[in-house]
């Protein structure tokens, strides 16, 4: 869930998720990623990239526990929204998987009261394993498919250093 025990009616990060349709290639998840995070910059805040173990990405944005629920759901919704306007052959925030066809659904709805996103150094329970894995934004590369880490691949160096230490809100 979006929040810690010290405070269940605020949420402290907010998960946008990159979830593509089979087929698309990770090459276009890596850009949209990237997108996200231009999106974040313009709005002065920094989000985190974590390769969900799966076939997609998340990407996280710590925040002070200020706004509720909805709030935080609703600017989630927005960024998605925003994104999949301009590129409406790229990305979808329909949830429905016919409504995917060869676009990335921006997830939005991990972000209500409830909703759960895997955690960092996470397992999966999917063939060998593979690992929830934090990345820092300079290793996402053009690779033929989504990257699968397992728990020898833990980094020396955390990428998300300093994640708990950053202080934003969300705009108003």
């Amino acid at each position: 869930m979006g929040a810690t025990g010290d405070d269940l009616e605020r949420p402290d990060r907010i998960v946008l998720d990159l979830d593509p349709d089979e087929g698309v290639p990770w090459a276009q998840v890596v850009e949209s990623a990237r997108a996200v995070h231009a999106a974040l910059d313009d709005l002065d805040l920094r989000g985190f990239v974590k390769a969900t173990g799966g076939k997609g990405l998340h990407v996280v944005i710590p925040i002070e526990p200020h706004a509720d629920w909805e709030k935080a759901k609703a600017f989630a919704r927005d960024v998605a929204a925003r994104l999949a306007a301009a590129r409406p052959e790229r990305y979808t925030t329909n949830p429905l998987k016919e409504a995917r066809s060869g676009r990335i659904f921006l997830d939005h709805l991990r972000n209500s009261r409830g909703a759960t996103a895997v955690a960092a150094y996470s397992t999966r329970t999917r063939p060998g394993a593979p690992v929830a894995m934090p990345l820092a934004w300079e290793t996402l590369d053009d690779a033929p498919a989504a990257p699968r880490y397992g728990m020898a691949d833990l980094p020396a160096e955390d990428p998300w250093k300093g994640f708990f230490e950053v202080r934003q809100r969300l705009p108003a």
